[in-house]
C-alpha cells in the first residue's frame, strides 16, 4: 500500500505492523511489584497473563485463562505455591501443570496450561517470547547492571505508558535517528555513534543543552552537557548509562527504557531510573533526583509519543547521509520477527556507522541564538507542553 503524492514525488510505502510478536526478552515491570500476594494480569502478546509468586517469593507466569473452562485467572487467589482459578477453585502450579481439583479424586493428565520462561534481573521480571516456542538462547540474555543493589545508588524509580495507535519499531528507529533530540527533546547532539551486533544494537552519544528550551518547570536553562552509552539487548530492553554535567552539579544515573507489546499497533512502554548519591547526599535527596530525572525522561516520552501517534507508518523514508543508518537498523531489527532459521548474516553482521555533526549543530547553534535575540523561548509547563514564553525570569 502506499500514500498518494503528486506526479513524480517520493511515494511513501506503507504495509500493515507484523502480526506476530518479537522473538526475545520483555520486561513486565519491578518484581518486587508482584509480590503482593495477589495474582496480577498483564495484557501482552495480543492475550493475558497472569503473574503470581510462590510461598517462596518466586514469581511465575502462565496463560491469564483457567484451560478448564475459562475462567479469568488473574480475579483469581494464591493458595500455596499455585493460583486458583475463581470459577472453580482449579488450582495451576508455576510449571503450568494443574496442582489439584479440590473436588475431583483426580488431576487428568492433560490438565496443562502455557508456563512462560521468566527471568529476574537487575530488580525486574522478563518473560521469554518465541513464536516458534523454542527456550531463550544461553547467549541471548539480559546483562547484569553492577550498580544495582549497591547502596552508593537509589533503587529504581518506574513508570508507564499504553502506547496505542503505533508499533514497536517506532521507539526503536529512534536508537538511529540524530537528528530528532534537537527538534523533539531540545538538546545538541554533539557526538553521535551506532553499533549493531548480533541481538544489540548501541548508541553512543554526548550533548549538551539548549539555551533557548526551559525543559523543566521552574529551573532556568543553562549550560549543561551529558554523555550516553545506551543498547538495547534484544527487541524490546535498553540500559542507557548516563553522564550529566553542569556548573554546579555532576551526576551519574542508569536509565531503563523497555516495553512490552499489548497488540500489533500498541505497546506498553516502562522507565526507569536509578542514580547515584553525590557525597553527602541524603537517601531522601537521592531519591528526590531520581524522581526529577524521571520526570524529565517522561517529559521526552511525551514528546515522543505526540510524533508517534500523529506520523505516517514508513517503509521507505527518504533519508540524508546525517539521518543515521535506519535501513540498517531496521535490517537488525527484523530478526527478532522471522524464524530462527530464517536470520540472515546481515542482519547480526557488525556494523558501525558515527555521523559526523558539526555542520548540524553550527547550524542549530546559530538558531539558537537567533531564538534568544528574538525572545523566541520555550518553557515546559505544568501540564506536560511547551509553551511560548517572553522571558524566563518569571518563571
Amino acid at each position: 500500500m502506499s500514500i498518494a503524492e503528486a506526479p513524480g514525488a517520493r511515494i511513501i510505502e506503507t504495509t500493515a505492523p507484523p502480526s506476530r510478536f518479537a522473538r526475545g526478552w520483555h520486561c513486565l515491570g519491578l518484581a518486587e511489584s508482584f509480590r503482593d500476594g495477589k495474582p496480577r494480569g498483564i495484557q501482552a502478546f495480543g492475550t493475558k497473563l497472569v503473574v503470581f509468586a510462590d510461598s517462596t517469593g518466586a514469581l511465575s507466569v502462565l496463560n491469564g485463562y483457567c484451560p478448564h473452562m475459562g475462567g479469568d485467572l488473574t480475579m483469581g487467589t494464591v493458595k500455596g505455591d499455585a493460583i486458583a482459578c475463581p470459577f472453580h477453585d482449579w488450582r495451576w502450579g508455576g510449571n503450568g501443570r494443574c496442582a489439584g481439583i479440590p473436588y475431583s479424586k483426580r488431576v487428568p493428565p492433560r490438565a496443562r496450561t502455557k508456563a512462560w520462561t521468566t527471568l529476574e534481573r537487575n530488580g525486574q521480571l522478563f518473560v521469554w517470547n518465541d513464536p516458534e516456542g523454542n527456550p531463550p538462547p544461553d547467549d541471548v540474555t539480559i546483562p547484569e547492571i553492577s550498580a544495582f543493589g549497591d547502596p552508593e545508588w537509589t533503587m529504581w524509580t518506574w513508570d508507564s505508558v499504553l502506547i496505542d495507535g503505533s508499533n514497536c519499531r517506532e521507539i526503536v528507529d529512534n536508537v538511529v535517528d540524530m537528528a530528532h533530540f534537537f527538534y523533539v527533546h531540545y538538546s545538541f547532539p554533539t557526538y553521535f555513534k551506532n553499533v549493531l551486533e548480533g541481538h544489540t544494537a548501541s548508541q553512543i552519544m554526548t550533548s549538551s543543552s539548549r539555551e533557548d528550551v526551559m525543559l523543566f518547570p521552574g529551573r532556568k536553562p543553562g549550560t549543561s552537557t551529558s554523555r550516553s552509552e545506551a543498547a538495547y539487548y534484544g527487541p524490546s530492553y535498553m540500559i542507557d548509562y548516563l553522564w550529566s554535567e553542569s556548573p554546579t552539579h555532576k551526576s551519574e544515573s542508569v536509565l531503563i527504557n523497555c516495553h512490552y507489546p499489548v497488540t500489533p499497533t500498541s505497546f506498553m512502554l516502562q522507565w526507569g531510573i536509578m542514580v547515584k548519591k553525590s557525597p553527602g547526599m541524603t537517601d531522601e535527596m537521592a531519591e528526590a533526583v531520581a524522581r526529577a530525572t524521571a520526570d524529565g525522561v517522561a517529559v521526552g516520552f511525551k514528546q515522543d509519543v505526540e510524533i508517534w501517534q500523529n506520523k505516517a507508518k514508513i517503509e521507505n523514508p527518504l533519508l540524508c547521509e546525517e539521518d543515521g543508518p535506519i535501513y540498517q537498523l531496521r535490517r537488525w531489527y527484523e530478526q527478532f520477527y522471522v524464524d530462527a532459521d530464517q536470520v540472515t548474516e546481515q542482519m547480526v553482521e557488525r556494523f558501525e556507522f558515527e555521523i559526523d555533526t558539526n555542520r548540524a549543530v553550527q547550524f542549530w547553534r546559530d538558531e539558537v541564538t537567533e531564538n534568544l535575540n528574538a525572545h523566541h523561548l520555550l518553557k515546559i509547563g505544568e501540564d506536560g507542553k511547551m509553551h511560548a514564553v517572553e522571558s524566563f525570569e518569571d518563571a
